[in-house]
């Protein structure tokens, strides 16, 4: 019950935190403090709580992202855009396209994540480790916005464990999901990889039984729900330090607020591929 009381959490507080990549006031935020264009904002904010990283620091926690797609901004970008000024940007722009839908958060529920987010063990997660570490806001969704954050990149960080773990690297990660449900054509123009190296990936999949040309087999349906199922249980230590009840109140409290952020500016399908809440 605690996996599954998590991963619906993930799926509004993802949405609650993908107004960072898709809003235009975040975007406008990120244009302001020198982030220009869409791909040097998503980079350059997503990893300024690792200071300025190097891009195979980046490489490594981004995972699926093609290296070179990377490296067109990393490391680069932090003598444009300092890591500090970037974070101060990406906070501006979560908060304005945040409060006109939020309104009034409440102290409980802000407390009760604060309490979450407290609990959860960083061993191994760098990004989500990263964020944890910077301070709690004192604007209450500015610390909602943190909050949502911090708990998205601590399920990331054990995604990719998991993922890593059972030999499926990046972009056989996306390859697998595409066999599943068609998603490459969200996903591909967002990551970077070429079409040659996309092959090279389903075939490797082909190859271990995974997919056929007709999608996902079985054993590769089995090895996809094992994913998820794992990096769910993986996802729900920290809400230990909440009462159920607690986070059935959060998400009565936040489902409303990303349902009315989708479709806009949060779209639906994604190239982050969270369900839609």
């Amino acid at each position: 019950m605690r996996a599954e009381r998590a991963r619906a959490l993930w799926v509004v507080l993802e949405t609650v935190h993908d107004v960072t990549y898709f809003a235009p006031e975040a975007k406008a935020a990120h244009a302001a403090a020198g982030l220009r264009g869409f791909w040097r904002g998503y980079v350059g904010t997503r990893a300024a709580p690792l200071g300025a990283a190097s891009l195979g620091a980046v490489t490594a926690v981004f995972y699926n992202f093609a290296p070179s797609f990377l490296a067109r901004s990393v490391p680069a970008i932090w003598e444009v855009v300092p890591p500090e000024r970037a974070l101060a940007a990406r906070a501006a722009g979560a908060v304005a396209a945040l409060r006109p839908q939020v309104g009034e958060v409440p102290a409980e529920a802000l407390a009760v994540l604060r309490r979450v987010t407290a609990a959860a063990g960083w061993a191994g997660r760098p990004l989500g480790a990263a964020n944890a570490a910077l301070p709690w806001p004192d604007d209450p969704v500015a610390a909602l916005w943190q909050a949502a954050t911090t708990l998205r990149e601590h399920r990331g960080d054990g995604h990719v464990a998991v993922l890593a773990a059972e030999g499926i690297d990046g972009l056989e990660a996306h390859a697998l999901r595409d066999a599943a449900d068609g998603s490459r054509a969200v996903v591909a123009p967002h990551r970077g990889w070429t079409d040659d190296e996309w092959a090279a990936a389903r075939d490797r999949l082909a190859a271990r039984g995974l997919v056929t040309a007709d999608g996902l087999t079985p054993e590769g349906a089995r090895l996809r729900e094992h994913i998820e199922r794992r990096t769910d249980e993986l996802a729900a230590a920290p809400y230990a330090a909440a009462t159920e009840d607690e986070l059935a109140a959060l998400d009565t409290l936040l489902r409303p607020i990303a349902r009315r952020l989708v479709p806009a500016p949060v779209p639906h399908p994604n190239p982050v591929g969270a369900p839609s809440p």
